[in-house]
């Protein structure tokens, strides 16, 4: 069994991992949990940690050193989203390995990984996630990219789309300034009054790689009007002039109306990913 060392990284020291991520990449829809853009979401937050695996053997004698993660082979990245642990892994890793190490980040109540089969867990049949895929067409729609002027309405866009989120302009700010800031592209769609009406967040993963979106969301007073479909279009569009060879958006099976919002884009299903559940959970 491969020697593993773990690495906490603050936001402001992701540049290895995403490097990482964006390698193990594919052109098409990848079929690890984390995509560059992952991270890149996450490092909205001022307390978000993430993991990086790399070899011991070439990280051993840097241990010690504050560039040590950028200094080994990096095996995988993960991080905490809830009670889920999600990681992706290089081509070849040792899942036996990495699932031994990550023992302690799966202490009861973090039930559930994505994209780490853990011995003795099971997938969860009941809630599989959607993985849909955008091949690069021409595109024409309302949608805007957004620069730091729409910043507020794009805060109010999110906030209106998903109950309970706190998602303000800090948090965009925070996101953009992020060692991921530069991969993402976004695009606002206002109605004819110059509302704010639907935004999507797109995350390019370099040349002849696949892009992400992540998040999209629609006002629901300004929902039925097709303003969701031009954010999508609009942000795939952008990633496919930067070079991504295709876009890729994950949503929950049960979601039922995100899911026909990326068949109205032009996105075909093609999987679906299930997580790995501790037996007995809850």
């Amino acid at each position: 069994m491969a020697s593993l060392a773990r690495h906490r990284l603050s936001p402001a020291d992701t540049g290895p991992a995403l490097r990482a991520l964006r390698a193990w990449t594919p052109p098409d829809a990848p079929s690890g949990s984390l995509h560059p853009g992952d991270v890149g979401w996450l490092l909205r937050l001022d307390d978000a940690t993430v993991y990086l695996w790399t070899d011991a053997q070439t990280s051993s004698q840097a241990e010690a050193r504050p560039d040590a993660a950028a200094k080994a082979a990096p095996v995988a990245v993960g991080f905490l989203d809830g009670p889920v642990l999600r990681v992706t892994t290089a081509p070849g890793a040792d899942f036996g390995a990495l699932a031994a190490d990550a023992e302690d980040l799966l202490a009861p109540g973090n039930d559930a990984t994505d994209g780490l089969p853990v011995p003795g867990w099971e997938p969860d049949t009941e809630e599989p996630w959607l993985v849909f895929s955008w091949t690069p067409e021409p595109v024409s729609n309302r949608a805007v990219e957004i620069t730091g002027s729409d910043a507020a309405d794009r805060a109010l866009v999110h906030r209106a789309a998903f109950a309970g989120s706190t998602f303000s302009v800090d948090h965009w700010r925070r996101m953009k300034e992020s060692p991921a800031g530069h991969l993402a592209v976004e695009t606002l769609v206002r109605t004819p009054s110059g509302d704010p009406a639907a935004a999507a967040t797109g995350w390019f993963g370099g040349a002849g790689r696949c892009g992400l979106l992540e998040p999209v969301g629609t006002d629901p007073e300004h929902r039925g009007r097709g303003y969701g479909r031009d954010a999508v279009r609009g942000a795939c569009a952008a990633l496919a002039d930067r070079g991504a060879s295709t876009v890729a958006v994950l949503t929950p099976a049960s979601n039922e109306a995100a899911a026909a919002l990326y068949r109205s884009a032009g996105f075909t299903l093609v999987r679906e990913n299930h997580d790995w559940t501790r037996p007995g959970r809850g």
